[in-house]
């Protein structure tokens, strides 16, 4: 008696649609979006990751302090996302001696603030853009020339992602295990 009640059950339920995921259709523009927020978490996680008193610890003299590298992922988050065309105010940012927002790589919460801030001005500039607007040719910086709008973006990923490798670097040379390899990943 027990088996029909569980089978009348579920069949009540699979009419009512409950338990079954509705097909939703994937746009570009989620995909990108979704991709953009969780480098966002990815990358705060390793900028945390990295003692204070060692923000200023950089490998050899020719390379840039930790503070440095993340100061170049948000300038240049910021930089190469306006290239998109949005209308989301972008934070100012000054990328000489690796100042940022008008800050330079003093403190760890003002590093992580701007690091923060860059990742939100993407987020505001790509959800004005449509899968349409994404697929639009721009004006690229000159060494990229002219791009799609996601070719830009997944760019910017991308760049963010060579200097992410450089940072865990850093993190073990200073026998800090990053949190993407510590048990249970990022």
């Amino acid at each position: 008696m027990r088996i029909f009640v569980r089978i009348g059950l579920v069949g009540v339920l699979v009419l009512l649609g409950v338990g079954h995921p509705v097909a939703q259709t994937a746009t570009l523009s989620d995909d990108l979006l979704t991709d953009w927020r969780q480098q966002k978490r990815m990358m705060m996680g390793i900028a945390e990751a990295m003692p204070e008193e060692t923000f200023s610890f950089k490998p050899t003299e020719a390379q840039r302090t930790y503070a440095e590298q993340i100061l170049h992922i948000a300038g240049a988050n910021v930089y190469l996302m306006q290239h998109l065309g949005g209308v989301a105010a972008a934070p100012e940012v000054d990328t000489t001696d690796f100042k940022v927002f008008g800050l330079s790589a003093t403190s760890k919460a003002v590093v992580l603030e701007a690091l923060s801030d860059g990742y939100d001005y993407g987020i505001a500039v790509l959800q004005e853009l449509s899968d349409e607007q994404l697929l639009e040719t721009i004006a690229g910086p000159s060494y990229m020339g002219n791009v799609t709008r996601v070719k830009m973006a997944y760019f910017t990923l991308s760049h963010a992602m060579d200097i992410y490798g450089q940072m865990a670097v850093y993190l073990r040379l200073n026998d800090v295990i990053p949190p993407a390899s510590r048990r249970g990943g990022v």
